[in-house]
């Protein structure tokens, strides 16, 4: 007893102490659970099967704006209702009930996708609109559980772990579905075709399966008693106004907001996209599918490290390295034109990609008021969703304007270069 109690001592001890707490380990497996939907539908198989199915014979740039007025579409609706729905579910204390009823939401809508027919793009693109709302609500409360099973100075480890967690599951899912897709013989699928929607029904058990652990073994925290329905209604749209007070009176939570507006635009831009840049460029699929599957797999050790690197360095000078990495990433993407440079990309943005949404959340759980997680990590969501309407309608409208996708992914990097410019003038 005593040589485990001085193993736990030690800082590589307490951190496995940590890591292996129930709570934490139920809360991680969330981003295990919905990064099947991030990488499988969103990134992967979505934007193939949109432009090349769904969008069967259309001009390649008219089917890039239909996708990206889709995601922005979405993003506008999550936008909206992602403050409303938090400030409610910490009245009612329903984050986790609300964290479930999302993830439901979204895998019901994803596992539709398996019926619909060839060129129905606009049945297509609102099942997908749909299963984002369950996807990014579900992410916003699954977010702001971070106050509840970590204490504030493992807010980097523990978000990194969820996150690195989450790009090995959705690797492994993706890996899958790849070889369902490449190799239908082996899964008694008839073709390839038949392989892609099946993806999508595994997507939808996948995650609510996995998501069903911090329903068992995670307890919110409350500010108070919890309010029936209609009260908690009432109440949460009240709390809204005096939010907006608050972030007008905190300049560092609103400096860090409008940071991360920019910034995260830019990564969830990246990352709706860079499948479709490929296409458009005349890259194969294979090779695109190749290169989301090293993103995954480089993304699992590298959100951890991002991780140890906030909690050595501070989350703040971690964001500048990954924000500086993505800037350049998107500035060379200009020049990509072939296979093994869009490998060396994928690389690149798998060291970082896991690391600046890991600390984003990290420090903005430093600054949340107590017993406000939901409503606070609702401004969080809408801040990056609301920016998100901007870069998907952004490279959409340049590439369809210019007839020039390079111009497209190139004009997400000044989303970095201001985003970086206001996190310079965030004090932590």
């Amino acid at each position: 007893m005593a040589q485990s109690t001085e193993v736990m001592s030690t800082p590589a001890g307490r951190a496995r102490g940590v890591l292996l707490r129930r709570p934490v380990v139920a809360s991680a497996f969330c981003d295990w659970a919905n990064s099947a939907f991030a990488t499988t539908v969103m990134a992967g198989f979505f934007p193939l099967y949109f432009k090349g199915f769904w969008n069967a014979g259309v001009e390649a740039t008219e089917s890039t704006l239909r996708l990206g007025i889709a995601n922005s579409i979405g993003s506008f609706i999550i936008a909206v209702m992602a403050p409303i729905v938090g400030a409610v579910a910490d009245k009612g204390s329903a984050r986790i009930r609300l964290l479930m009823l999302f993830t439901v939401l979204g895998a019901a809508m994803t596992t539709a996708m398996y019926w619909v027919a060839k060129g129905d793009w606009v049945t297509a693109t609102v099942l997908y609109v749909i299963a984002s709302l369950g996807f990014w609500h579900g992410n916003q409360f699954y977010d702001s559980l971070l106050t509840d099973v970590a204490e504030e100075r493992d807010y980097d480890l523990v978000s990194g772990y969820g996150y690195a967690l989450g790009y090995l599951g959705g690797g492994l899912l993706f890996l899958v579905n790849v070889l369902m897709v490449t190799q239908p013989a082996l899964f008694g699928i008839a073709d390839a075709s038949e392989g892609v929607r099946l993806s999508f029904v595994t997507v939808g058990v996948w995650w609510v399966v996995f998501t069903l652990p911090v329903m068992l073994f995670v307890r919110e925290s409350s500010a108070g008693t919890a309010l029936p329905a209609g009260a908690a209604i009432r109440a949460g749209l009240r709390e809204i106004v005096d939010t907006i007070r608050h972030l007008r009176g905190d300049r560092t939570l609103l400096l860090f907001l409008l940071a991360y507006w920019f910034y995260i635009d830019g990564v969830n831009t990246i990352i709706k996209m860079a499948v479709d840049y490929g296409l458009s460029l005349g890259l194969k699929q294979e090779s695109l599918i190749t290169a989301l599957l090293i993103t995954q797999f480089v993304g699992f050790p590298a959100a951890l490290a991002f991780g140890w690197l906030g909690k050595r360095m501070g989350p703040r000078t971690g964001l500048f390295i990954g924000i500086g990495v993505y800037t350049g990433a998107a500035a060379y993407a200009y020049f990509l034109d072939s296979e093994i440079e869009f490998y060396a990309l994928a690389v690149v943005i798998g060291l970082v990609q896991g690391g600046v949404q890991s600390l984003s959340r990290s420090l903005f759980g430093r600054l949340v008021p107590a017993g406000k997680a939901g409503e606070f990590f609702g401004f969080y969501n809408l801040m990056g969703k609301a920016a998100a309407i901007l870069g998907p309608l952004l490279t959409g409208f340049v590439a369809f304007t210019t007839h020039n996708s390079q111009l497209a992914i190139v004009s997400v990097s000044i989303l970095f270069v201001i985003g970086a410019a206001f996190l310079s003038r965030v004090k932590v």
